[in-house]
């Protein structure tokens, strides 16, 4: 008699007091048969949780589990994906996927929609172009100047409060991934638009239903290519674009094209399922966080 094979299991961690229902039901469209959250889980917590998982099946049986990673903040996730890692016991061990708020498949679709528009639009890639990401304290706008860094861009975290809090992130960020990145300050409307029309591309990545761009502030940049805004929420975050552009040219500026939230959601839904449905298929443990959503995110939009 054929034994039937256990039930594929999605671990969901987070710090927070809520699993995100957005994430639960990815995981759960992705393939897997049950998705259990644990909520209010520290980074202390995690080594316990994994090897809970790992010892309860045989090494056949746990490649039908994974554990993914929420929560709001980036750094913290990623310490949580370390501590997973340390956790495996070869030959039991399992795939991991991080995206803390899904912040790291939204930050990885906008950069891959913004590279495709430059290479289609103007011939060029991300290589020593000046990209200014405001929201620059949040997770999509961290993960979003981490990656375009990592690919050739200068990138410049823009805070609002302030120059040190943001100063502190993007330190962080060049310590720990080996990247170039730089900060500026926001705070004044004065500022803002300084940085805006010193640009190449900038990525909108500040809180739902707040504008951080009017036209006005940026339509004279001289070298502006590509603007892009994960905000759906009116008012939009770049007065201009709208939701469903896709490299579509923003009128009343010289040639430079928008990319809105529904263009860029729909990247990143198919990234994320994309990142469960990989975790599922891999024959040895995989450790999934934004470097692998923008591969693969690349090639959604190429």
């Amino acid at each position: 008699m054929q034994t039937m094979a256990p039930p594929r299991i999605l671990h969901m961690v987070t710090p927070l007091k809520y699993m995100s229902p957005f994430d639960i039901n990815m995981g759960i469209d992705a393939g897997y048969d049950h998705a259990i959250p644990y909520t209010n889980a520290t980074i202390e917590d995690i080594y316990g949780l994994v090897q809970d998982a790992i010892f309860s099946r045989s090494p056949e049986g746990i490649k039908r589990q994974a554990v993914f990673i929420g929560g709001k903040r980036a750094i913290e996730s990623l310490d949580m994906m370390d501590k997973a890692k340390k956790a495996m016991v070869p030959p039991f061990e399992v795939s991991v996927f991080a995206d803390p708020a899904g912040s790291f498949t939204t930050a990885a679709a906008m950069v891959a929609c913004a590279k495709t528009a430059l290479k289609t639009k103007f011939d060029t890639d991300f290589k020593d172009k000046r990209v200014i990401v405001y929201g620059g304290t949040g997770v999509v706008a961290f993960a979003s100047a981490v990656i375009a860094s990592m690919d050739g861009a200068k990138a410049f975290l823009v805070g609002y409060d302030g120059p040190e809090r943001v100063r502190r992130l993007t330190m962080e960020a060049n310590d720990r991934f080996g990247v170039d990145l730089d900060y500026a300050d926001g705070t004044t409307e004065e500022q803002k638009v300084e940085l805006a029309q010193s640009a190449d591309v900038i990525f909108s990545a500040g809180p739902a239903g707040r504008q951080i761009l009017s036209l006005a502030q940026y339509s004279p940049a001289k070298n502006l290519k590509v603007v892009a805004d994960v905000n759906a929420v009116p008012p939009l975050g770049i007065e201009g674009v709208g939701i469903q552009d896709n490299g579509v040219p923003v009128e009343g500026t010289d040639g430079t094209v928008g990319i809105g939230a529904l263009a860029i959601g729909d990247i990143k839904y198919k990234t994320e399922i994309g990142m469960f449905k990989e975790m599922i298929k891999a024959e040895k443990p995989v450790y999934l966080d934004f470097r692998a959503a923008y591969e693969l995110a690349q090639e959604l939009t190429s």
